[in-house]
């Protein structure tokens, strides 16, 4: 038997083991209706659309520390609402609000996530590697059934410095005591995920369960996360 070359394996959250997609989208259906914005807008897609624009233009910008948390939760709902001409600031508040407090209520998970945590769990240190808000990812751990899986929980709130940024693996691979050779990163967003594990000398997994198109040359690419069990 080939010796075990990976000890500690560390996962993206959102759109690797939670299906943030469906999750958000469940939640943004519910507020809809809650706020009646079917007044407003035409319909949800055209209220969805208008917030997805701006929610990755604003993560980005998070992303960069060029704006804070408050200001990408609330610009989001905010600036859509208010093309919409729906202006009162106080509904945007109460909007982002609800928002944060139902989305990581929600549970489903990407395909396979359980089985294959459940498998890893024996032979692996486990542990979450995440840009999200701290006071939603924890929630997020805990009503999914996730959170027994992982020895460590790495959010970049509370390290001071986000993915893709050296700093934040650096904390992450120093705090379990592993070697960088020990350590594999997984994850499905090429710019913090990957380029976070490249640049800090890690090897990875693009997580690319849409198959989508691109031009890398890289490690690992997997659509399932059942073929881990290939590569750990």
């Amino acid at each position: 038997m080939l010796p075990q070359k990976y000890k500690h394996l560390f996962f993206d959250l959102d759109h690797t083991l939670w299906d943030f997609e469906t999750n958000s989208l469940h939640t943004l259906e519910q507020l809809f209706e809650k706020y009646h914005l079917g007044n407003n807008f035409e319909s949800f897609k055209h209220f969805y659309d208008r917030y997805e624009a701006y929610n990755n233009e604003l993560w980005e910008l998070y992303r960069l520390g060029k704006i804070n948390k408050a200001k990408l939760n609330f610009d989001r709902f905010h600036t859509p609402f208010s093309e919409a001409g729906l202006k009162c600031e106080s509904t945007a508040e109460n909007f982002a609000s609800d928002y944060i407090t139902v989305s990581p209520t929600k549970t489903m998970l990407m395909p396979n996530t359980l089985q294959v945590l459940e498998a890893l769990k024996r032979k692996h240190q486990l542990h979450i590697i995440t840009n999200g808000f701290k006071e939603v990812q924890f929630t997020k751990l805990k009503n999914s059934k996730l959170k027994p899986f992982f020895t460590k929980v790495f959010i970049s709130e509370t390290i001071g410095a986000s993915k893709p940024k050296k700093s934040f693996f650096e904390h992450a691979v120093r705090s379990t005591n592993a070697r960088k050779s020990e350590c594999l990163v997984i994850g499905d967003n090429l710019k913090t995920d990957i380029d976070g594990a490249i640049n800090f000398g890690l090897d990875y997994v693009f997580f690319n369960p849409q198959k989508k198109p691109h031009t890398r040359t890289l490690m690992h690419e997997i659509s399932d996360l059942q073929e881990l069990h290939s590569i750990v």
